[in-house]
């Protein structure tokens, strides 16, 4: 009997079709220029700071990366690869990555464009971050009475 795959293999997609993170090497390859490379790049660092992340692929074509609720997405547009933090404006920025998404209320954005270096250290600190806000209201919405 076949164990139960785990938190980091389960798919959002429909029965039959390709996992989130075999969607995602295909936009990587699918792109084939200086946003796959960035969007890999951007990948990598998020499993670095977060092994347990969770891959999805949602809103027909984005990749997501959860962990008790979204992190952030990496949308790729002609000019820019952003990383969209769903709960960015709750996290501290000491190190000001967010430069895009500026004024919303819930998002921030990070937008990498061809060339850009990456801090990966305040990268990961931010993802790390985010994690733990995903986890600290996990845990309070846990503690409300019903």
């Amino acid at each position: 009997m076949k164990k139960a795959a785990t938190a980091r293999t389960r798919t959002a997609t429909k029965a039959g079709s390709a996992s989130p993170a075999k969607m995602i090497d295909g936009r990587i390859k699918e792109l084939g220029d200086w946003r796959g490379e960035m969007l890999t790049r951007i990948r990598d660092l998020i499993k670095q700071a977060d092994p347990d992340v969770v891959e999805e692929w949602k809103w027909r074509g984005v990749p997501v990366w959860e962990h008790d609720g979204i992190i952030c997405t990496g949308e790729t547009y002609k000019a820019v690869v952003k990383m969209t933090f769903a709960k960015g404006a709750a996290l501290d920025d000491p190190s000001g990555l967010f430069n895009s998404s500026l004024d919303g209320n819930v998002r921030r954005a990070i937008d990498f464009h061809e060339g850009a270096k990456i801090n990966e250290k305040a990268l990961k600190a931010l993802i790390r971050a985010a994690v733990e806000l995903n986890g600290s209201k996990k845990r309070s919405a846990k503690r409300q009475p019903t």
